[in-house]
């Protein structure tokens, strides 16, 4: 089943089509996902933290990130991918293995740090998704996040080196997450040569203008939740003045 939703998922990256993923934090944010009708539904780290009470950048205990993805998968039809950091400081076949058992088709993994934002070797980091690829075969849709966008050492070129590199290890897809200009997203599309994911933010282009651009997938990473939160407050600041925002 596991691997059947992978294949599902791995289709769903068209260049030009993108897999848009408004990411989800629980299982009632996976089914208002799924709802919408959207055909696959991905996790977002910092989301789910918050919603367990931690902070973003494995401060979150490993067994309950884990947890909370397996709830996600349970609740929805259709392919889960779990936005997994910097791994859980997991060794690569335990990562697999305990990814694959909360019924995940695939997972981010990032290449900078968790607790520094330190850029990881880009061969270390190649080596590690080579691992993961080994062990959990084409059962995971490994999406291979590129941090240099986040970094002093911000550069198109840095970026497609390293994606290229991740992309040759066996990643399905690389997520230079940051880029958010046209041209620099065009060139991205164009020098990596394998699907590519845009984070959807502030100031980036629309699922649809991304589309033109070539994309393959779009994430909303955290910005829903935040909106969600937001939004909340928002009523529960009516309810405190003695309104009723219902």
């Amino acid at each position: 089943m596991t691997t059947d939703k992978a294949s599902e998922l791995r289709a769903l990256h068209v260049p030009g089509r993108p897999l848009v993923l408004p990411n989800a934090w629980d299982a009632a944010s996976a089914r208002a996902v799924r709802e919408a009708g959207f055909p696959a539904v991905a996790t977002s780290s910092a989301a789910v933290a918050r919603t367990l009470g931690y902070e973003d950048g494995e401060r979150t205990p490993v067994a309950e990130m884990l947890a909370a993805i397996a709830r996600v998968a349970a609740a929805v039809d259709v392919p889960v991918t779990a936005d997994f950091e910097r791994g859980y400081r997991l060794k690569p076949a335990e990562l697999a293995e305990r990814l694959l058992a909360t019924g995940a088709a695939g997972c981010n993994l990032e290449d900078s740090l968790p607790d520094t934002g330190e850029l990881v070797d880009p061969d270390e980091q190649a080596d590690f998704l080579a691992e993961v690829r080994a062990a959990a075969g084409p059962g995971l849709v490994i999406n291979a996040r590129v941090d240099v966008y986040l970094s002093e050492r911000r550069s198109l070129e840095e970026a497609v080196r390293r994606g290229r590199r991740y992309l040759e290890a066996g990643a399905d897809c690389v997520y230079p997450i940051g880029a958010d200009g046209e041209d620099e997203i065009r060139a991205l599309v164009s020098e990596l040569g394998g699907p590519v994911n845009v984070l959807c933010g502030p100031g980036t282009p629309p699922p649809a203008r991304l589309a033109e651009l070539g994309v393959a997938r779009v994430s909303f990473g955290s910005g829903v939740h935040r909106a969600t939160q937001a939004y909340a407050k928002g009523l529960l600041a009516a309810v405190a003045e003695g309104r009723n925002p219902l």
